[in-house]
Order: C-alpha cells, then structure tokens, then sequence
C-alpha cells in the first residue's frame, strides 16, 4: 500500500541555522549542491507518493528562484507541487488545516522539510490502515531528543512530552513523518496558529488512535545546526541514501572554477559557479553556488553563502 499525496512543512524560519536561512528558507539550504526538500521529495517518491503540497512563509520568493515555483504550482521529477503561501505563520496544525483543500479525503503524509533520510516507510503507512489510526508518527529508538512515549506492542502513543504523565512505557524519538487521515482536520480550528501536539495530546486523553511505528532501519538526520550540516555532508562523501542517483554527489560541480594550485580536503562541496583561488586551501567546508574563495585563503569547517567571498584564515565561519 502506498499514499499518493505529502504535505512538506516549508514555512519554518530556520532559526537554529541562522545565518545559513537569512536569505532563503531552511528547507532549500544545499547538500552537495541539492536543496535539502528534495530529499524529502526524492523519498516520498520512493515511497509511492506522486503529489505534494508544501506551505511556504519566511522567504518565498526563494522557492520560485530554487525550485521554479510560479504562480504557486511547480513540477519536481514529473510530479506536481502546489504551494500554500502562511502570511501569518501557522505552526504545524495550523498549516496541516490549512491544506485540507488541498489534501481532500486522503490519508496522506506529513513530513518536516529540513528531515534528511531514507527510512522505510511502507510499514508504517500499512499499519497506519490496519490499526485505523487518526495519526501514525514515524518514531526511532534514537538518538535524542525522546518525547515520545509509545507503547511498541499495541503501538499506541499513550504521551509527548511528559504532557500526560504517570506513563511507563519506553521513549522515542519522532522523526518528522507522520502518516495522517483526513479525520485530523476536524480536529484542528480554522486559521489559528496552533501546534499539532496539544491536538495529539487531546485525542489520546479521548482514546482516540494516535499510533506510533518505530523504524530503526536506514538514516536519519535532523539539520539544526552548523555542525549537523556539516556533518551531513561529511556522512554523504562516503555514504549513500536509498534513493541517491548514481554520481550524486558530486562534490565539485562541473561549471566551478577550481585553480590548480588550490587544495581541497577532507569532505568538501563546491557548488555552481564557484572560483576559488590560486592557493587557496579548502577543509571540511561547503561552499554554495556562485561563491568566490579569495587566492591564498584558507577555510576550516566553514559554510560560504551563495554571491559571497571567503577570504584570509577562517575556521568555523559563516559567511
């Protein structure tokens, strides 16, 4: 069994990445040149999805500019995306009830678009239809942070957050992937910015079915630091996803002008466009499109924003 539609939460702000989300959203930072909500893409078409629809708030115009979004609708691998712009940003509930036109009267996915992975998700949409769930989150045994308290037997959520208490079944970390029904929209108000969780909390105390499925198999990773970036593009230098594309990654682009005399080591990525120096040294750094790296720089664990320049010794620097 397969779900054709996603929802993929665009609209966050970033703010643990900052400055890497100033000038775009968080969801199209690169990884190796890629934007990182096509991963999430690449993996829902793994999954059988064929339709998204993601919501947008802080730096839209980014979308039409990195993804080709126009007049809210744009194609990614021959499936259609429809954009759903929050000019008051919504939080996950509020974006979810948001889409319910969108959606109709399917079970569909959710999925946070700054999630890097490739977890099975077929059992958790095939239980989420044999247990009749209202909601199924994708849990993992870790790593931290733990806020979900599932029962893995009847594979019940019974608390989040130690919001209910009293509880003594194991914790697990959610994922950012949720197999939903469209029942949930009754369950969230119209236009107000609300958090999905107090809506789960509310149906477990009811007795409603808020089911988890703990996945354990494939990678996972949650993008919220510099350091969880960088890492990430080390991980891919020599690891692959389910669904990498055979030659990706690349990690110099074929269109970046590299002098022969600088040395590039450790995991590095030079995207479009990009002239790095004579001399110049590159370590365990990411270098986005259209960047220049001055002659004789030298780079340690840094991050170099599309149009901007790298110059002298730094280490750890954003620019």
């Amino acid at each position: 069994m397969s779900l054709s539609c996603a929802f993929v939460l665009g609209a966050g702000l970033g703010t643990r990445l900052r400055p890497l989300t100033d000038e775009r959203p968080k969801p199209l930072v690169p990884i190796f040149g890629k934007p990182l909500i096509t991963f999430a893409f690449d993996h829902l078409i793994s999954a059988g999805v064929s339709e998204f629809v993601v919501n947008t708030h802080h730096r839209p115009e980014a979308y039409g500019r990195i993804l080709g979004e126009r007049d809210g609708k744009a194609v990614y691998e021959g499936c259609p995306v429809t954009f759903r712009h929050e000019p008051l940003l919504l939080d996950t509930g509020g974006g979810i009830r948001n889409v319910a036109d969108l959606i109709g009267g399917r079970d569909f996915l959710v999925y946070n678009g700054d999630v890097l992975s490739d977890l099975p998700l077929a059992g958790a949409i095939a239980e989420h239809s044999r247990a009749g769930n209202l909601a199924t989150l994708v849990l993992r045994s870790s790593p931290g942070p733990l806020q979900v308290r599932c029962d893995p037997t009847a594979g019940r959520i019974t608390d989040i957050r130690e919001a209910i208490g009293g509880r003594s079944e194991p914790k697990f970390l959610f994922t950012g992937i949720t197999v939903l029904s469209p029942e949930i929209f009754d369950e969230i108000p119209v236009g107000e910015a609300v958090s999905i969780i107090p809506i789960y909390l509310d149906l477990i105390r009811r007795g409603a079915r808020i089911g988890g499925c703990i996945v354990d198999e494939g990678s996972w990773f949650d993008l919220g630091s510099l350091e969880a970036y960088l890492g990430a593009h080390e991980w891919l230098q020599t690891e692959k996803l389910a669904y990498t594309a055979p030659g990706w990654p690349r990690a110099i682009d074929p269109s970046a002008s590299v002098s022969e005399s600088a040395r590039l080591g450790g995991f590095f990525s030079v995207g479009a466009h990009v002239q790095i120096g004579e001399g110049a040294t590159i370590t365990d750094s990411v270098i986005w499109e259209n960047a220049r790296i001055a002659p004789g720089s030298s780079l340690t664990r840094c991050v170099v924003r599309d149009g901007c320049q790298g110059i002298g010794i730094m280490r750890g620097a954003v620019v």
